[in-house]
């Protein structure tokens, strides 16, 4: 197997290529976890994977069929309903450690962090959903700074906790809900190990082909615990040595000879590219600066035939939106062409007309 034929593989394995009908809340379920601090831009990462609109998936995520909270790294990230209780079992405690050193700078150990959550509860009681600023204001918390990062820890403490998690959005601002609320606690729990090796098999149906180094950087744990559940579910997967390195991925073979011609343009922090510790598969090393810097800034990427060939922004305007791109290489008029035809399912998704500029 090669890059190109990895990269491939990952567009399967993503349900980039759109093979059958799929809702919006099946997108997330099959992907896990889809990083989503730009909330606009992870929205579109579901739309990309299936035909539906954005409203619609603004439903599916005010309805709680999706939750947006604080999960694996200490990041946004998109949830299905039936999976954020067992994954915050798994993932919480080790994320945990962020926000209690977070906390520990403003004067909040993990006993004053309870009693405020006591006070968010009751604050939030009754399908009361307040954004993060009037949550603040009504435990009398003032900003610190202009990024504000105790109002920030103390939230991301009530969600790893799975106390709250985002709630109906109120225009444009996102507002905090209890999570008991949303979505019914089920009666039973995995143990940790059970929930590492169901995150595991996720992961590489989902992803692969993908090595352990890429799992543990997606998981957050340490490669010594991801080596250790790999081997235990190593009889669930394939797996494949490419220089020196072994790749997992899933056991399902129905979609290997599914290649085609395709052009795709992703958000910002998507996932084909996020998910990975390593990213050469999809675009070259000279190209990576282009595409995302060192402190973890992700920009919108086009892709041709898997291939990260250049970036693009979009604009929202009144009745329109404007779509800026930007090329690695020198790209002629008639490809350019066929390359916006990539652009049409965004068009479709957002539900207005696109100027490219």
């Amino acid at each position: 197997m090669t890059y190109q034929e990895i990269s491939h593989h990952r567009l399967v394995s993503q349900k980039l290529y759109k093979t059958s009908p799929i809702s919006p809340q099946e997108i997330v379920k099959h992907l896990g976890a889809m990083q989503a601090q730009d909330y606009s831009m992870a929205k579109w990462a579901i739309g990309s994977r299936c035909d539906t609109t954005e409203a619609a998936i603004e439903e599916a995520i005010n309805s709680a069929e999706i939750i947006r909270t604080h999960i694996l790294r200490p990041t946004w990230h998109f949830v299905s309903a039936d999976d954020i209780y067992w994954m915050l079992d798994v993932s919480a405690p080790q994320v945990k450690r962020f926000t209690a050193s977070a906390g520990k700078k403003y004067g909040y150990d993990a006993k004053k962090l309870d009693q405020i959550n006591s006070k968010i509860e009751k604050l939030l009681a009754g399908n009361n959903h307040l954004t993060r600023d009037g949550i603040m204001q009504e435990l009398n918390i003032k900003k610190t700074s202009n990024e504000d990062f105790l109002s920030a820890a103390i939230m991301m403490n009530a969600e790893l906790d799975g106390l709250v998690c985002n709630g109906k959005m109120k225009g444009k601002q996102i507002t905090y809900a209890l999570l008991e609320e949303r979505v019914t606690k089920p009666k039973l729990k995995l143990t940790k190990e059970e929930g590492l090796t169901k995150l595991a098999l996720r992961y590489f149906e989902s992803r692969g082909p993908a090595t352990l180094l890429d799992f543990s950087w997606w998981s957050g744990f340490s490669p010594t615990i991801c080596k250790q559940t790999i081997n235990a579910i190593s009889l669930q997967l394939n797996s494949m040595e490419i220089d020196g390195q072994i790749y997992w991925f899933g056991t399902d073979s129905s979609n290997e000879n599914s290649f085609r011609e395709s052009v795709h343009f992703l958000p910002a922090f998507d996932e084909i590219l996020i998910s990975y510790k390593t990213r050469e598969a999809s675009i070259l090393l000279e190209h990576q600066s282009k595409t995302f810097t060192n402190n973890g800034i992700f920009k919108p990427i086009i892709l041709e035939n898997s291939k990260v060939i250049g970036t693009w922004k979009r604009t929202i305007k009144k009745d329109h939106a404007k779509i800026e791109t930007a090329f690695f290489n020198e790209t002629e008029s008639h490809k350019k062409a066929i390359l916006f035809e990539g652009i049409k399912a965004f068009e479709n998704y957002l539900g207005t007309k696109i100027v490219i500029e």
